[in-house]
């Protein structure tokens, strides 16, 4: 059925708003602005590294004529979260979107792990995410409501042997969004949470050249892995989910946290 000629269509109501998407020079964060901003949002993507937000920013604006507004900033530093927000008001007058996206991969043995990387961990993961959403909420009051998520992994709900740092900072990370929902609804400020599985990033493509170069990305993303729809999923698919959850679409959505890993994990 056509859903354009027969009038059923959903409606996003991106058009217009303003969003933060941190961490977003590259992978989820970056086709997440991508789909944004092809929803007529205005859109800030920030990282630590100016060459690769140059890229993204042109990016942007090769699939969509569209400018975003980038900032060098470093979100494990409660100073670099203060700056992206009040930088993006300043441009744009408003915030209703904030995208905790910034992270890495850390895992290893409990007894392995340093003092100095659960720190630099939680940093990035746990008090980016705090700090950024702090300074957020009130120009979100201010616009009368807003959408925030925070990204996580499956490792958060179910840790595996050897995971941590990482499924510390993200179970905290899950704690924060369902505590957040509960006292900014007053205010129609939503928080909600997505819990990535495998999806296709740097960090995977470089363990497909390594372990198997002989072979397509196709075949590799459907190798055994225990994943019940049989692939690795693609940004595309997590940005999405994304886009879905900051929308007018998802406005009776706040305080859940939503699997994006193709049926891995062993919980809702």
């Amino acid at each position: 059925m056509d859903i354009h000629r027969k009038g059923i269509i959903m409606e996003l109501g991106l058009q217009g708003k303003v969003a933060i998407i941190t961490g977003s020079s590259k992978g989820i964060g970056l086709e997440t602005a991508l789909h944004l901003v092809k929803e007529g949002a205005e859109v800030t993507i920030c990282a630590r590294n100016e060459d690769r937000l140059k890229e993204a920013a042109a990016y942007i604006f090769e699939k969509t004529g569209k400018e975003v507004f980038y900032i060098i900033a470093d979100v494990s530093k409660e100073e670099g979260c203060k700056r992206v927000v009040e930088l993006t008001v300043e441009k744009y007058g408003r915030l209703d979107i904030l995208i905790n996206n910034a992270g890495s991969f850390q895992a290893d043995h409990f007894e392995k792990v340093e003092t100095e990387l659960w720190q630099r961990d939680l940093d990035l993961k746990l008090f980016g995410a705090i700090h950024c959403s702090r300074y957020a909420v009130p120009y979100m009051r201010q616009a009368g409501g807003g959408a925030i998520v925070n990204l996580t992994a499956i490792s958060g709900k179910t840790p595996p042997a050897s995971s941590m740092p990482t499924s510390v900072s993200r179970a905290a990370g899950l704690a924060l969004t369902k505590a957040m929902s509960k006292d900014l609804g007053k205010d129609n400020i939503r928080v909600n949470a997505v819990c990535i599985g495998l999806i296709r990033s740097e960090q995977i493509e470089k363990m497909w050249k390594r372990q198997a170069p002989e072979i397509t990305w196709e075949e590799f993303s459907k190798m055994e892995r225990g994943i019940p729809l049989g692939r690795i999923g693609n940004t595309d698919e997590a940005a999405k989910v994304i886009t879905f959850l900051v929308s007018d679409a998802a406005s009776y959505i706040t305080g859940t946290a939503m699997n994006i890993d193709g049926g891995t994990a062993g919980t809702l």
